[in-house]
């Protein structure tokens, strides 16, 4: 309900007491005309009429129609002036602030819509429930209501106990001893703890929406660590589902119904290969039929995920139930051992060599494993003859002392026969021939670091919970809560198996991986009660369900990545059916998945998403930190038991863990997280989410500008740190782009860059025309790619804003010390003055204040950033010494691709008594010091002479400027002005020449033009210099009053003009020192002739004025 004041007359004599009790604030009679708008607009200044009633101001709630007009932006709480101004302000006592309200809310309206905001799940379920309500009317979603336990305990449960602790945990503990697993436990469940202290705080730090960990990283580091970690999160979720479904086939195919494999080994050597090939078989199969399901109906999923944490806690209780009985009834699996050797029994029943059957010894099965034939007389291998069978329980049971021998690790290399120590065992075995014969051995070469990457999926998971924030009563609680409690119990459940199994089960048992030596039944299967059975099927359930999951929640992660816009080429995975379902992902999904299926191996995909997982929770450390150590003033989490050590300890054992598991992957994943980084950081979209790295940025910035206003910087490290005066038209487009072009070439991203431009007027009323030349220049500085800074600053005259400009821009030590201009090459033709006099104050301004001034002549015909200029020189005239700027230039710009062909040539001015043939190879000498490659010429100027078209000249200028000072003139009246000066000056030369003619043939023949003053200059040299003035005095008598300072300004102009557009007219650019301007300012339109008669005829110029400081050194 809006509210407005509209102004009704009150009569005269109600005074302030009685209008409080009158009934003066009435309803509008006619809201749809009334209200303010009603009453002249010059009314509110007029002053007030004594005899005319007292105007008060009418509470009105019709909803206002009062806005600037102005775009506000997007939010739900600020500048919403549709839903807000209902209740924007109530009555009069909030009018002070009326102004304020149209953008933002009263702090009632705020509060109300924070305690009615509701973070909807925007997960599968959603996606679902919209399918099935396609084309008819939505229904109202839920509010989340699942707490701590159901919410985020059991899932982190679920993801944390898996495949790993069903396949490979006993086999670790046999391998690796009692002692080292506990290592690799503590090692492992350290780093998650930590990890989810630090996410603990970053979740309970404001509101994270559905997408849990990848919005957590993303918005706490930006979108470059955001986007690297989220795809790295991403591929971990992935291999984990190739992982999980290889799980799976193992158990179906080793465990279940082994006669169902497809590839079946001959040879005993060919049994891995075909164990592998089955499992690529299998697992593809398995995948695409997975991957069908979470196409068709992810809600299928959803339901099952109770049955599949059932089949978990069964399976855990029903192993704490096993090693309960041993201690009354261990299990009978016994373990054949031949010597000391562990025997595979899978075609034998009876752990004997003979038996006596009906008095009569006859041969076993497992005599014809070793012998050539069943009779007793056959030649059997040697090993075999030489030791005894014997049987050893593979549950001894928790009371036995097996613990004792299974404390120390047992590593190996690869085709290592698993054997128990302290049974005897005599040689006489050929190793070469042993893996044909039915022993267990290792599969793989085992090792402490292997054993780390092989265990640590394990324990990953622990981001589930926050994975279903929105599905959360209260987020920020159950997170800390719930995944901190799931990784306790987990913690303690792994120490306690590693102890229970080093307890209850032989060493040899153990290490056979596959239960080869059990008739192969799973190993913690034989530990369990009432039937191995039940930790078969529960296991085969729980990876049967992981893999779902994790083909169910890689899509979607995926799918958040790409429509948060951050990485361009996977936009298209943004994409997925009508009602949200990430199709496309999900087939990149499947795809990414295959590779891990193809490796086949268990024991080889688990370290590989070892490293994503961990990369994942390196950088929630390192968020943590960096939130922590900087102390944003947003960082208040809730959760308030974290510290930044913390975080660092998770980080480095995150590093560790990585480098520990495998050095070469722990390489490749940063190497793909670096590379995703970079790519983000050159063509992902720009996103500001107020992360933590640009806080830190913050902070080093501010550190390293500290240090720099600590001393100015020495000479070799003095760069020209620019300071860019552009010029913007009527539409406030940039001028000369090619400005831009020859900072980037002279700049090539090094350094400090500031393009800045002054609009006149007051900031009020040009704050529009502010902001589009802003954004102008900065799309001209892209488009020309030029790395810096833009300021516009708008001024009430351009003077003092180029003033301020060049005083104040910059902060610290980065503050430049160049300046940057073009050439006012209007100046004669501009109506205004101020043109070309705001170019000289700002020439005498850089001097004041020792910055380098570099002016550009011709500007718009330099070559773009995509020009490669071909063989040709940058020449420099170095006339007087301004700290070496003129020839460190020249080197600046040829590290550049455009200018990297041309050769730099040097040339200086000898005057009369200079040694022209000493000064040039002083000059090589010092360049060769200067490490500088160029070619050096000295130009003698010993004509002192002044010439007829140097005082013409200086005339024709002096006549100029006086007029046009005398007259205020418009444009045509000064151009026709002008031409009555010249034609004037035209009419005196003839006469000049008509009596020259007259009085002889040795007279003197002027047309002024510069090539026949040269040549008569060269015959009249034999004379005396005297009388050659006076004789030019006497042909025209107004020059002898002229001002010998200008005249001799005006020589030097058109001197060095001919030498330099003699030698240097054809260089691809001309570097001159720029000549102060006059101390007297009434001189200042004469400076701009001096300047205009130095670069006549030269088509790119850059004049240098140096900063009044040593710029280059011969010194390392």
């Amino acid at each position: 309900m809006g509210e407005r004041f509209v102004v009704v007359p009150v009569d005269g004599g109600v005074g302030v007491a009685n209008a409080e009790h009158s009934e003066a604030v009435v309803p509008d009679p006619a809201p749809a005309s009334g209200g303010i708008e009603e009453a002249g607009e010059d009314s509110v200044f007029e002053p007030p009429d004594p005899d005319a009633v007292v105007p008060i101001l009418e509470y009105n709630r019709e909803p206002n129609k009062y806005g600037d007009g102005a775009p506000k932006e997007n939010s739900p709480f600020i500048h919403n002036t549709e839903n807000d101004k209902g209740n924007s302000y109530d009555g009069t006592n909030m009018a002070l602030f009326e102004e304020e309200m149209e953008s933002n809310p009263m702090v009632s309206s705020l509060l109300d819509k924070l305690a009615n905001y509701t973070n909807l799940t925007q997960g599968a379920q959603e996606h679902e429930e919209d399918d099935d309500d396609e084309g008819a009317k939505k229904k109202k979603v839920k509010s989340p209501a699942m707490g701590t336990f159901m919410g985020v305990y059991l899932p982190c449960l679920q993801n944390i106990l898996g495949v790993i602790l069903f396949l490979r945990l006993t086999w670790i503990v046999g391998t690796a001893g009692i002692l080292e697993s506990l290592a690799i436990v503590a090692l492992t469940c350290s780093c998650t703890m930590l990890t989810a202290i630090s996410m603990s705080a970053i979740a309970t730090n404001g509101v994270v929406p559905a997408g849990g960990s990848y919005y957590m990283i993303s918005r706490s580091l930006g979108p470059e660590f955001g986007g690297a970690v989220g795809l790295c999160f991403y591929l971990g979720t992935t291999f984990a589902g190739s992982m999980y479904i290889l799980g799976t086939i193992e158990i179906l195919l080793t465990y279940i119904v082994p006669q169902a494999a497809i590839f079946v080994a001959e040879k005993k050597e060919d049994e891995v290969a075909a164990l592998l090939n089955n499992m690529r078989v299998y697992g593809t199969c398995c995948l695409a039929l997975m991957c069908v399901v979470v196409f068709v109906g992810v809600k299928y999923v959803n339901k099952l995920a109770l049955v599949f944490l059932a089949c978990v806690i069964l399976s855990i209780l029903s192993i704490y139930a096993g090693v309960i009985k041993t201690i009354f009834e261990p299990p009978d699996f016994p373990v054949c051992m031949l010597g000391n050797r562990t025997l595979t029994n899978m075609k034998f029943d009876s752990c004997l060599k003979t038996d006596v059957i009906d008095n009569v010894t006859v041969t076993t099965d497992l005599w014809s494993l070793f012998c050539e034939g069943p009779e007793l007389n056959a030649t059997c291998n040697q090993y075999f003859v030489n030791n005894n069978v014997t049987v050893v329980q593979g549950i001894p049971g928790l009371t036995s002392s097996v613990i004792k021998d299974n404390m120390w690790s047992a590593y190996g290399p690869l085709g290592m026969l698993v054997e128990k120590t302290g049974l005897p065992s005599s040689g006489g075995s050929d190793p070469a021939q042993d893996i044909y014969l039915p022993f267990v051995f290792n599969d793989i070469t085992t090792f402490f670091t292997l054993l780390v990457g092989i265990y640590f999926p394990s324990v990953t998971g622990i981001m589930a919970g926050s994975n279903r924030s929105g599905d959360l009563r209260d987020a920020q609680k159950s997170i800390p809560i719930g995944t901190i409690m799931a990784i306790a119990t987990t913690s303690f459940i792994y120490v306690t198996c590693v102890v229970l199994f080093g307890a209850c089960i032989e060493g040899v048992l153990l290490r056979d991986k596959f239960g080869d030596s059990v008739k192969r039944n799973l190993v913690i299967g034989t530990l369990s009660w009432p039937s191995p059975w039940v930790i078969v099927i529960g296991s085969f359930f729980s990876c049967c369900g992981a893999g779902l999951q994790s083909l169910t929640g890689a899509p979607r992660l995926l799918q958040a990545i790409a429509r948060d816009g951050i990485v361009p080429f996977l936009q298209v995975f943004g994409h997925g059916k009508a009602n949200g379902e990430p199709t496309w992902a999900l087939l990149l999904t499947f795809g990414i998945c295959e590779i891990g299926i193809l490796i086949a191996s268990l024991d080889a995909v688990a370290p590989i998403l070892s490293m994503f997982f961990l990369m994942c929770y390196l950088f929630v450390n390192l968020a943590c930190a960096v939130q922590t150590l900087l102390r944003t003033p947003n960082w208040r989490p809730r959760f308030k038991y974290y510290h930044w050590a913390l975080s660092f300890l998770g980080m480095s054992l995150c590093v560790a863990i990585m480098f520990i598991s495998s050095w070469y992957y722990a390489i490749i994943a940063m190497a793909i997280a670096g590379c995703i980084y970079k790519y983000i950081e050159y063509r992902g979209a720009e996103k500001e989410w107020g992360d933590g790295i640009n806080g830190l940025s913050l902070n080093a910035a501010r550190y390293a500008l500290i240090r720099l206003e600590e001393a100015p910087p020495h000479t070799k490290n003095w760069r020209p740190q620019v300071l860019v005066l552009l010029n913007l038209d009527s539409d406030q487009g940039v001028k000369h782009p090619r400005l831009l072009s020859l900072t980037t070439q002279l700049k090539a991203g090094k350094g400090l860059t500031i393009v800045a431009n002054v609009i006149q007027g007051t900031y009020l009323t040009k704050e529009t025309e502010a902001k589009k030349a802003e954004q102008n220049i900065k799309s001209a500085m892209t488009a020309e790619r030029t790395k810096g800074f833009c300021h516009v600053v708008v001024s009430s005259n351009l003077r003092d804003g180029f003033s301020h400009l060049i005083q104040s821009a910059g902060l610290g030590g980065m503050k430049h010390n160049t300046v940057l201009m073009a050439w006012p090459g209007t100046w004669r033709q501009s109506n205004d003055p101020g043109s070309w006099k705001n170019f000289i104050e700002t020439v005498r301004e850089t001097t004041a204040t020792s910055h380098a001034l570099l002016v550009a002549k011709n500007v718009d015909s330099f070559p773009t950033n995509q020009d490669r200029l071909g063989e040709g020189t940058i020449d420099v005239w170095w006339v007087v010494h301004d700290g070496g700027l003129l020839m460190l230039l020249p080197f600046l710009l040829r590290q550049h691709k455009v200018w990297r062909k041309c050769k730099m040539r040097i040339f200086t001015v000898a005057q009369l008594d200079d040694n022209s043939i000493q000064m040039k190879k002083d000059l090589q000498m010092f360049l060769y010091h200067l490490r500088l490659d160029a070619e050096v010429e000295v130009v003698e100027m010993h004509d002192n002479d002044i010439s007829a078209f140097t005082y013409e000249k200086t005339l024709v200028m002096e006549q100029r400027t006086q007029m046009l000072k005398q007259m205020q003139l418009s444009r045509t009246e000064r151009e026709r002005e002008a031409q009555l000066i010249h034609d004037r000056n035209t009419a005196s030369h003839s006469a000049i020449n008509d009596k020259a003619n007259e009085t002889g043939p040795d007279r003197v023949h002027m047309t002024w033009t510069k090539d026949k003053l040269s040549t008569e200059r060269n015959r009249n040299r034999e004379g005396n210099a005297n009388v050659a003035v006076r004789d030019l005095f006497n042909m025209k008598p107004e020059w002898e009053n002229l001002n010998q300072t200008n005249v001799r300004r005006m020589h030097t102009a058109v001197k060095l003009n001919e030498v330099v557009v003699n030698k240097s007219q054809g260089a691809h650019l001309v570097l001159l020192n720029m000549p102060g301007p006059p101390g007297n300012r009434g001189g200042d339109e004469n400076y701009m002739e001096f300047l205009e008669v130095l670069l006549e005829g030269l088509n790119r110029v850059l004049l240098v004025r140096g900063g009044g400081r040593e710029v280059i050194t011969i010194y390392s």
